[in-house]
């Protein structure tokens, strides 16, 4: 009758390495957002990068904007519908420096196009200084990839023009 009345331990060490693994966890948790907080973002590392940049309207950009040549990879460009219903396009080129100089930062817009010569929609990117890529040597050809969203089907999407923004060139 006495063990009846007697109540079983509890195991100990089941609450104890449950806890301890929540602890552990927190702290992984807390370390990565920790590691995510300290690095700078890609779009400062960007802006950074393209200080001091010869922008429009500057000699030095018109001297070399016209060694720059951005083309489209027609074999590549594609477009796809998505879940809200709108065209999403996926345009794939090329950049090719000419310029006699290694490119450190070159940012450039990309448009969609009308059949009456009227901008659809475009986008700015940077696309010197990537994560990968910190410079474009004379000669060199970058493969460029921007993609556009928010078309409605209805949109007239005839041709795509690439215009270079901004040039940081290294002396």
């Amino acid at each position: 009758m006495d063990t009846f009345l007697q109540q079983p331990e509890k195991k100990k060490s089941n609450n104890t390495i449950f806890l301890a693994a929540i602890g552990i966890g927190f702290l992984i948790i807390l370390a990565f957002l920790a590691v995510v907080s300290l690095k700078s973002s890609t779009k400062q590392i960007q802006t950074q990068a393209l200080e001091g940049a010869f922008r429009e309207g500057t000699p030095e950009f018109e001297k070399y904007t016209k060694k720059i040549i951005a083309e489209t990879n027609e074999d590549k460009t594609t477009w796809s519908p998505t879940g809200m219903g709108t065209i999403m396009m996926s345009i794939h080129g090329r950049i090719r420096n000419i310029t006699g100089k290694p490119l450190t930062g070159l940012e450039i817009k990309v448009g969609v196009i009308d059949s009456f010569g009227k901008t659809v929609k475009e986008k700015t990117t940077v696309v010197i200084p990537k994560e990968e890529i910190t410079s474009l040597e004379n000669g060199q050809i970058l493969p460029v990839q921007v993609t556009i969203e928010g078309f409605a089907k209805d949109d007239d999407r005839a041709n795509l023009r690439w215009k270079v923004t901004a040039i940081k060139v290294q002396e």
